[in-house]
Parts: structure tokens; C-alpha cells; sequence
């Protein structure tokens, strides 16, 4: 074989291998690509550590049971820890951490615009572990995210200045209602554990309820005839069952739709905002119920029946809306009564006129 021809067979060997070397690259491309994602932490690998208080450090807990209740859940944990690799925690690589402005823009600007931008971050009053919606989460709850930074003694004594009966309104209205402008409020009814001092509860926790529901739901407590609805009449039976006699039902108004535009409002200095009769608001209302992982599930209740005090809610009374048409026929026949008198001795006066007038 000539030098040309050993020299021709040589390069055509190596063209032949270098193909052959790029063809496998070219198909092992993909395969690298997509190890990552098939390898890829999933939620249940991260709380197989981070649900586990043992594990890690009290910062880093994250309880299953709260975090499966929310959005954020459905996401999944890399759609905000996205640099979480298959090798975590032992890469010691700082996972990343999204910002809430990056999904919630609307409500950021909305927010940073209000009296409380400068002041807290999302994440002072938002686990993004634990988040709830308005209706899953109790005024009580609410609350105490605000008292977290606000004295509530501090606030009674400062609403005193101006408002009857401050400390009632402070505990039976979310700090929200009257200082931000959220939207569709209805008044929800909380199940309650009476303490000795008179006013003093608790809510009732899931487990109380269930003990007294037996193997049944706990909605069944109230909702007698199962039609998904309470009524009056079984809000009275509710209230008059010997059984129950340390539960009582504690109402407070709520805002269905939340805004995080705190201020302070000029509407909510009438009293009508609230003291009103008549308004679907008043009338419109939810028995809620509590379920596991600190969520609430909500039942609604017979259109008005909130607002009758004698039968529906002896525990809840909104002055210039709760009714009672037992009282307003009592009232009425108090009245009648009254004018019997003054009317008949009148009408007898008239009749007998003439014959006074002879003497």
C-alpha cells in the first residue's frame, strides 16, 4: 500500500470516529438534559426533612399539614426554591428564595403604597408556608397578626378616645374591616368554648367538635337535616342542647375580599357602616367550622337568622340589625295594650257625649 493510500485510509479512520464520538454526544445531550428534572427534589423529599422537627432547626420546620392547605403547595416547592438540586443539602449550597412581587405584583404596589409599606414585609404577617385565604382563616386570627406589632391595649385605649365601647369593637371586628378597603362583608359565626369569666373563650378546635360529633361530621352538630345549610330553627336547638351548654356562637364581621390598602378610612367613622338595619350584609352569614391544618370550612346559614338574638344567636348582637320578631310581637302588644286604655276611655268619652251634655 502506497503513502498516499496509508495516509487517505488514516484520515478516513478518524473522520469515521469523530462522527461516531459526535453522534453519541448528540444523543447523550438530551439525557443529560433531562437528568436534573427526573432527579429533581419533590415536595415530599423536602418535608421528609423540614416536616421533621428533629431534622432541622425551628426556622427551617415547616408543618405538612398547614402547608398542604394552601396554593403555594400546588406549586410545588421549586417553583420558589428553583436552585434546590437533587444533591441538597449536602452541594452547602443557600437555596434560592423567590419574592412575593414576583407573583403578586398588583398587591405589592398596592401595598407599598399604604401606611404599612415602609413599616413590614410580606412576610411579617404571611407565613408563605401557612397561607390561607380570608375565608379559611378566622377574624381572631387576623387579628393577632396585627397584635403582633400593635398593642391591643394600646389600640382599646387609643380607639376609647372616640369610639363607644372600644374593647368590644376591637375584639369583635378584624383590625381590616375598618382599616383597609376590602370588600363583601358578611358576618361569620365561630363555635366557641365558654371559660368562667363571663366573655372569656376559646374557639373550639377541631378535635373538641369531633369528640361530640362522634364517627359523624362535625357540621352535623348544627346541620341537623344534612341539607347544607343552618337554619333557625336548628341554630335554636343548637344553642338550647343540654350537651352543648359550654359551646356558644361568637359572630364577627368579615370581609370576603381583602385588599392591603391600609389607611384610615373616612366612612368608617359613621356608624352606619356597620349599625344599620336591613343591609344583605347583615343578613348574610356563615357558621364556620374548623378543620386540620388550622383551615376553616364554612357553612351558610339561614338568610336573616344570624340577626335573631332570642333564637339564633343569644351571644351576638349588632345594634340597629339584630332582631327578634318574638320581641317585636311582644313589643307590639305592649304597645296595643297601652293605647287601650287612653283609645277606649276616648272612643266612650265620644259616644256618650250627648247624654253629658244633657246633665
Amino acid at each position: 500500500m502506497s503513502a498516499n493510500e496509508q495516509s487517505t485510509k488514516g484520515e478516513t479512520t478518524v473522520r469515521h470516529k469523530f462522527k461516531n464520538l459526535l453522534l453519541m454526544l448528540l444523543l447523550a445531550a438530551p439525557l443529560a438534559a433531562g437528568a436534573p428534572a427526573a432527579e429533581a427534589m419533590e415536595t415530599e423529599d423536602c418535608l421528609g426533612c423540614h416536616g421533621d422537627r428533629d431534622a432541622v432547626a425551628a426556622s427551617q420546620f415547616i408543618d405538612g399539614a398547614r402547608f398542604d392547605h394552601t396554593a403555594h403547595a400546588e406549586m410545588g416547592c421549586l417553583a420558589c426554591h428553583e436552585t434546590v438540586s437533587d444533591a441538597h443539602p449536602d452541594d452547602g449550597l443557600t437555596p434560592s428564595r423567590a419574592s412575593c412581587r414576583d407573583c403578586h405584583e398588583d398587591i405589592y404596589q398596592e401595598y407599598a403604597t399604604s401606611i404599612h409599606g415602609a413599616n413590614a414585609s410580606c412576610a411579617d404577617c404571611h407565613n408563605p408556608h401557612q397561607v390561607k385565604s380570608p375565608t379559611e382563616v378566622s377574624g381572631y386570627d387576623m387579628n393577632r397578626q396585627c397584635a403582633s406589632c400593635h398593642d391591643l391595649s394600646d389600640m382599646v385605649s387609643t380607639h376609647d378616645e372616640w369610639l363607644p365601647q372600644a374593647e368590644l369593637h376591637v375584639g369583635a371586628l378584624p383590625c381590616i374591616a375598618c382599616h383597609s378597603g376590602s370588600k363583601d362583608y358578611a358576618i361569620t359565626l365561630y363555635i366557641t368554648t365558654r371559660q368562667k369569666a363571663f366573655g372569656d373563650f376559646d374557639l373550639a378546635d377541631r378535635r373538641q367538635l369531633q369528640e361530640l360529633a362522634g364517627s359523624g361530621n362535625i357540621e352535623a352538630l348544627v346541620d341537623l337535616d344534612g341539607d347544607g345549610q343552618a337554619s333557625l330553627k336548628e341554630l335554636r336547638i343548637f344553642n338550647q342542647k343540654r350537651e352543648y351548654k359550654n359551646l356558644r356562637l361568637a359572630g364577627m364581621m368579615i370581609p370576603e375580599r381583602v385588599t392591603h390598602d391600609f389607611q384610615i378610612l373616612d366612612n368608617r367613622w359613621d356608624c352606619t357602616f356597620c349599625h344599620a338595619s336591613g343591609p344583605e350584609a347583615m343578613q348574610t352569614s356563615y357558621l364556620a367550622f374548623p378543620e386540620d391544618g388550622g383551615t376553616f370550612s364554612r357553612l351558610p346559614v339561614e338568610q336573616g337568622a344570624v340577626l335573631d338574638a332570642l333564637y339564633g344567636t343569644p351571644d351576638f348582637y349588632m345594634m340597629g340589625a339584630t332582631r327578634s320578631k318574638a320581641l317585636n310581637i311582644v313589643g307590639l302588644m305592649i304597645i296595643a295594650g297601652g293605647l287601650v286604655m287612653p283609645v277606649g276611655h276616648g272612643t266612650l268619652r265620644f259616644l256618650t257625649r250627648n247624654n253629658r251634655k244633657e246633665h
